[in-house]
Parts: C-alpha cells; structure tokens; sequence
C-alpha cells in the first residue's frame, strides 16, 4: 500500500514539476492544411482507415478550371476539383508516410508518392515515375501542428 502511494504522490509531484508529463506532448503531425509549392491550392491531409489521404479543399488559382477537365478517365472530367484526392494509400513506415499515390489534376497523372515532415510547418511531399523522383515543399496552413 506504501508503494501504490509513493508512486502516485511522485506522478502527482512531476505532473505539477512539468517532468516527464511535459514529453508526452504530441510532436508534429502531418496532419492538416497545407499550401501547395506553386501556391495554387490548399490540400487536408486526413486519415483514411490506417492509411493517410489529402484532398483539395481550395482551389487558390484563378485561371484553374472549376472541373478535373486533365483527368485520364473521361467519366470523372466533369467532377468538381475542390474534392479531388491528390495524394492516397501513404502508410506510415520509418517516420514518414510512403507507398502512396500522388495526382497532379494540372497534367492529369498519377506519380508514386512519400511525404515526410521536414519541420513543423513544412511538408516535403515526394512524386516518382520510374526511378527519377521530385521533391516539391508544401507549407503548413494556419498554427494546428499538433493535430
């Protein structure tokens, strides 16, 4: 019985000391909204099942089509852009997400896709065909960091 409340009285002194309980807090998260590298959309990156998913929430150029007019399957061309899945099926694996998918609407194709956290508020989201791949570095919108 000693022990029970030696333990719980030393929880109850390093929770009011700001010790351990303080690591506990949530690090970064690629979770959220962000600003993509040219600027001309927002995407939410959310989960999906045990996978993570980003959608266009907001479209930021004006000369882009309201429509997904580059889509390669032409039933879908007539779908609104914001919604749109841009990034898909990213599994989490050695501190980022890979083995995703990554759709550009801009040339209507699908690359390979990673994305790791490069800081709190920068995203570096990979694209491959092949075995040349791309880096682009999407910025984090707004201050949820720890979503």
């Amino acid at each position: 019985m000693t022990i029970r409340i030696t333990a719980f009285a030393l929880t109850l002194a390093l929770l009011a000391a700001g010790g351990p309980a303080t690591a506990q807090q949530k690090s970064p998260s690629v979770l959220g909204q962000w600003l993509t590298d040219d600027r001309s959309g927002i995407i939410e990156i959310a989960p999906c099942g045990s996978q993570l998913c980003g959608t266009l929430v907001k479209v930021l150029d004006p000369a882009a089509p309201d429509k997904d007019v580059n889509n390669p399957d032409p039933a879908l061309r007539n779908q609104k852009l914001v919604g749109v899945r841009i990034l898909s099926g990213l599994q989490r694996k050695d501190g980022r997400w890979d083995d995703g998918e990554a759709y550009d609407p801009k040339a209507g194709r699908s690359y390979r896709a990673r994305i790791a956290l490069a800081s709190p508020d920068r995203l570096d989201v990979t694209g491959c065909v092949l075995f040349v791949c791309r880096i682009k570095h999407w910025t984090r919108v707004g201050k949820d960091r720890n979503r």
